[in-house]
């Protein structure tokens, strides 16, 4: 039996240059499944993505989403793409299964939770707002922290960099003054910076309530290992709860051992995982 994609529908065009299309995938001619790519650029290199990949109950455990994933890859090359990513969420076995059998491997994984009470914060801190003149340091060194997550993550210095420069200018249009943006230092009583906090107020409206994202949490060099990530942690709750959101959720990569160790410990529970690998 022979497994192709045929396009489902015309070549859809995205913001900045990107393309992305439905694919209906067919065994001797009959449907039995359906897949998107979509290809965007990241600096002046291309990404791809395959998503919404699903075959029918009884077209299962018989290779054809194997053979449409490779063929997906192959229209990204055609794309330009150098690069690919799949999202698979939590409880899908299978998905995770296919997507390490072809060769990607763990990035990074999404949290999220569901926020009850206002956390109390310890009485030996103080927060303070990032503001002008903090912002120019702040900045660079979240960048710098960025990027190398990004390598750790597999990703190419290039590609990193071209990562790291698209997200933030998206995220920080208006830098410390952007709106729905919390930006926070954490000090010690003598004044001393701890770390820092980047909280996204107003991520996604979905059906269930508005959700705010974690971007960066930092606590500096000196002072880690003192439980100050969990602070900066419970001030992202509180910083929610006062915007009148109640649900959190933030990125981890993979290679961060404790800090998904510390996320857990809060009640934090895995949505899915992002898997990529190089297309060459």
């Amino acid at each position: 039996m022979t497994t192709t994609l045929r396009p489902a529908g015309p070549e859809e065009d995205l913001p900045g240059g990107g393309r992305s299309r439905r694919w209906l995938i067919r065994v001797n001619g009959r449907p039995v499944g359906a897949l998107r790519t979509t290809a965007a650029p990241r600096g002046d290199q291309w990404w791809g993505e395959i998503s919404e990949l699903e075959v029918a109950e009884g077209g299962r455990r018989r290779g054809r989403a194997t053979v449409a994933a490779l063929a997906a890859e192959e229209v990204l090359r055609g794309w330009g793409c150098t690069r690919l990513d799949v999202t698979v969420p939590a409880g899908a076995p299978a998905a995770l299964g296919l997507a390490r059998t072809l060769g990607y491997t763990e990035r990074m994984r999404n949290l999220v939770k569901t926020l009850g009470e206002l956390p109390e914060l310890p009485g030996d801190v103080t927060v303070r707002p990032i503001g002008a003149a903090e912002y120019g340091e702040w900045l660079e060194q979240a960048k710098a922290g960025y990027r190398a997550d990004l390598e750790r993550s597999g990703l190419s210095p290039a590609q990193a960099r071209a990562k790291c420069e698209t997200d933030h200018q998206h995220l920080l249009p208006r830098g410390h003054a952007t709106d729905g943006v919390a930006l926070r230092r954490l000090l010690d009583p003598g004044g001393t910076e701890l770390g820092t906090l980047w909280l996204n107020l107003r991520a996604e409206l979905l059906p269930d309530g508005p959700l705010a994202w974690v971007m960066v949490v930092a606590v500096h060099e000196p002072h880690r290992g003192h439980g100050h990530g969990r602070t900066l942690m419970l001030l992202a709750e509180r910083e929610c709860l006062a915007a009148g959101v109640h649900r959190l959720g933030l990125n981890v990569f993979t290679g961060n051992r404790v800090a998904i160790g510390l996320y857990e410990s809060l009640g934090y529970r895995v949505t899915r995982r992002v898997l990529g690998k190089p297309l060459i």
